[in-house]
């Protein structure tokens, strides 16, 4: 059998969310008993400085006999996160300049502390 034959019985479904330099791909595969399984793969992108650009890909493969588990657990855990912080999405920490962003606010603002207390304002 050709690659490209090979390939295309391997993968039966899939499905593709991309959420910003992340892609994440969602693929039913066969085994070579004809048994399916799930891999999930992300795919991050890197910007060099040169302006070339390379992907680091990071992959899970997923067995039936694991579904129920793996998804109660999955379940668990994004119900505690949405639970304990909510929907709302901390977007600006994601951003490049949020460091310089974050330490113009602080020093625009001066917060007073003990030490900026003198003793003639008593």
């Amino acid at each position: 059998m050709r690659e490209n034959e090979m390939l295309e019985k391997e993968e039966i479904f899939s499905k593709v969310l991309r959420a910003g330099r992340r892609t994440y791909f969602f693929d039913v595969r066969a085994t070579k008993a004809d048994d399916y399984y799930i891999t999930i793969t992300e795919s991050k992108k890197f910007t060099e400085e040169d302006g070339s650009f390379h992907f680091k890909k990071h992959k899970i493969y997923l067995y039936k006999e694991d579904f129920a588990a793996f998804s109660e657990i999955l379940e668990d855990m994004t119900s505690y996160v949405l639970n304990h912080k909510g929907e709302e999405v901390i977007s600006e920490r994601h951003q490049k300049d949020f460091k310089r962003e974050y330490q113009a606010e602080k020093t625009e603002e001066p917060v007073s502390s003990f030490t900026d207390v003198e003793f003639d304002d008593i």
